[in-house]
């Protein structure tokens, strides 16, 4: 972010939390979607360890800077966030995606999603008000 007193490490943290939801729907649907695939090994991320991981990683600096005008890119951010296979199914039968679980994670996913979803609408509102109430 380009600054870091109204930019904190919240807004960070809430940023990193949607995508990390974002890439865990996208696994849970594509199970969902393959769970008549004979030999498709589900496959899930642990919410809490990869958001621990993408906030311990440094933002890389992959924007070429042609001219010192040009902002420096920092805050884009490209983190791996790859899905394990789950152990504790048998990928030779058909039934490998049990649906019952991938609805309970997709459930839990989505109210994790929508929560962050409404804490920064709520940092945005602070500040939006913040910034009429410095114009009186």
């Amino acid at each position: 972010m380009s600054d870091s007193r109204i930019f904190n490490r919240t807004y960070e943290v809430l940023s990193t939390s949607l995508d990390v939801s974002a890439r865990r729907h996208n696994l849970i649907t594509g199970n969902i979607a393959n769970m008549d695939t004979i030999g498709y090994e589900p496959k899930d991320l642990d919410f809490q360890k990869t958001l621990k991981r993408a906030m311990a990683e440094e933002p890389p600096d992959k924007i070429s800077r042609t001219d010192a005008r040009h902002f420096s890119g920092a805050g884009q951010t490209s983190m791996s966030m790859d899905g394990s296979v789950s152990q504790d199914v048998d990928i030779h039968h058909l039934d490998s995606v049990n649906i019952d679980t991938e609805m309970a994670n997709l459930v839990e996913n989505n109210i994790k999603y929508r929560t962050t979803t409404e804490l920064l609408l709520r940092k945005m509102a602070t500040l939006r008000h913040a910034i009429q109430e410095g114009g009186n």
